[in-house]
């Protein structure tokens, strides 16, 4: 997939101790490099290019708008069906075509990071079970140490120290992951982290959990 889409890269670089870790999660939004294009011209039945691909790629993450889809960077009338539910999904008078109305509000939501909400955590002796949501379909990772995590921003990535543990590869709005072999009785930070289809995450700020006796 093409990298060609302008970002702002947010740089972050800290390292976080117990002593600065808040009891409550905040959100912290760094977003990749996107693998999705901004679209800077209007669409409709015949238009074809990877801006094409960007705009259908977003679609297909909701099966419900775009069920069959298929990115094939031509804009034929299957496109077009789901540009026009797009369109009343958002209240915008759906001609199925991406016009000066309708390319804002997908530009505005095809750039937009996943936002992370609802994160618990349950904890026994060896394992922790961490779960959370996110508005979009996303794919999710726990980063996890018994040291302060450390976040960075780079050209190509945000990094996070740590060991991981990954939800399988599908796009979901709810995640699970189960931190296993943990030691008991031990002080673990973790932050967890989620990026969309088109390569834009969120990372939770890093917190703290305790495995019991």
């Amino acid at each position: 997939m093409n990298k060609t889409m302008n970002f702002i890269e947010r740089h972050v670089n800290a390292i976080f101790g117990a002593g600065i870790l808040a009891a409550a999660l905040a959100i912290i939004s760094i977003p990749f490099i996107s693998s999705a294009q901004m679209l800077d011209r209007n669409l409709t039945v015949g238009s074809t290019g990877s801006d094409v691909s960007s705009l259908q790629s977003f679609l297909s993450q909701d099966g419900t708008n775009y069920p069959e889809g298929m990115v094939t960077g031509y804009f034929g009338s299957i496109t077009q069906a789901s540009v026009s539910n797009f369109q009343t999904t958002n209240g915008i008078s759906a001609d199925g075509q991406v016009g000066p109305i309708t390319l804002p509000v997908l530009n505005l939501q095809m750039s937009a990071a996943p936002l992370i909400t609802t994160v618990n955590i349950s904890v026994n002796s060896n394992n922790a079970i961490v779960t959370w949501n996110t508005d979009v379909p996303a794919e999710g990772v726990v980063y996890y140490s018994t040291s302060p995590l450390t976040l960075g921003g780079h050209s190509n990535y945000v990094y996070v120290s740590g060991n991981t543990e990954m939800t399988d590869a599908g796009l979901h709005y709810s995640q699970s992951i189960t931190i296993p072999n943990l030691q008991p009785r031990t002080t673990y930070y973790y932050s967890v982290y989620s990026t969309n289809t088109v390569g834009n995450a969120s990372v939770t700020w890093p917190s703290t959990f305790q495995t019991s006796y």
